[in-house]
């Protein structure tokens, strides 16, 4: 029967994401037809921005496009962070020049806080699903999402299936996992708008502050899109301190 099959093995985290045969977890699952690779895996729930790579029976890597003949096995690989999308890979051959972001209605949360970490990121909860794939395909932007679905879209090459529900703990798993940590930029962007902050000098807005922030702060910073005046209150240790923790509870720290 197996000659007649193509075996897919899937390992890592990619197990946890398979479609259930009776609610047990198997790890191999067996295809009584043959397709592309990306077809063949995404038939059984895992969308291809979370395969890392993909290796034949006889240990050669090979790309989404790779047609499997009946009696061959395909192991599948999850990513091993942090991933580099700045970096070719046989699966991924085009890296983008950067990293940004773009998050759909059900992660929209996370906007706000990788905004705040100074991360370009773009979102509108009006954005459906075909909005967000042609963005990401035209912008070289990364897309965010708890919808599997989205990923699927040959126009989607970058993405992660967010795991956690929780905002601070999405920011820390993202983070984590294009390992980012060392370009975080608090307070660098709008969390309203995604626009780069600027400085402004007092005397420009004093109109516009309300008469203890006028007493108590002298450091402005102004949106130039959306015009949102912000200052370093105490609301911003607040955030350095959830930020931090959000990283430490990291799904790829050992000790989360």
């Amino acid at each position: 029967m197996e000659t007649m099959s193509v075996r897919l093995e899937f390992h890592g985290d990619l197990v946890a994401l398979l479609k259930r045969n009776e609610n047990k977890p198997e790890t191999a699952r067996l295809l009584f037809r043959t397709a592309c690779a990306k077809d063949l895996i995404e038939s059984q729930g895992v969308p291809h921005t979370e395969v890392g790579y993909i290796t034949t029976g006889e240990g050669c890597e090979c790309s989404f496009m790779y047609i499997p003949r009946f009696g061959e096995t395909l192991h599948v690989w999850a990513h091993t962070p942090p991933v580099d999308v700045t970096r070719a890979t046989l699966l991924f051959p085009n890296p983008l020049e950067d990293v940004s972001f773009i998050v759909d209605v059900n992660v929209g949360r996370l906007a706000k806080l990788l905004r705040l970490a100074g991360f370009d990121t773009l979102y509108h909860p009006d954005w459906d699903d075909d909005r967000i794939a042609e963005i990401a395909e035209g912008e070289g932007r990364i897309v965010l999402t708890r919808d599997r679905e989205l990923l699927k879209r040959n126009a989607v090459t970058w993405g992660r299936l967010v795991r956690t529900s929780d905002p601070w703990d999405q920011f820390g798993e993202i983070v984590s996992f294009f390992g980012l940590e060392e370009r975080i930029e608090l307070f660098s962007r709008c969390p309203t708008c995604n626009g780069i902050l600027e400085a402004v000098e007092k005397e420009e807005i004093i109109d516009r502050l309300e008469p203890l922030t006028r007493l108590m702060y002298n450091t402005f910073t102004r949106c130039p899109r959306c015009g949102q005046i912000y200052w370093r209150g105490s609301h911003h240790s607040h955030i350095r301190e959830k930020l931090a923790a959000s990283l430490k509870k990291s799904i790829f720290d050992p000790k989360g």
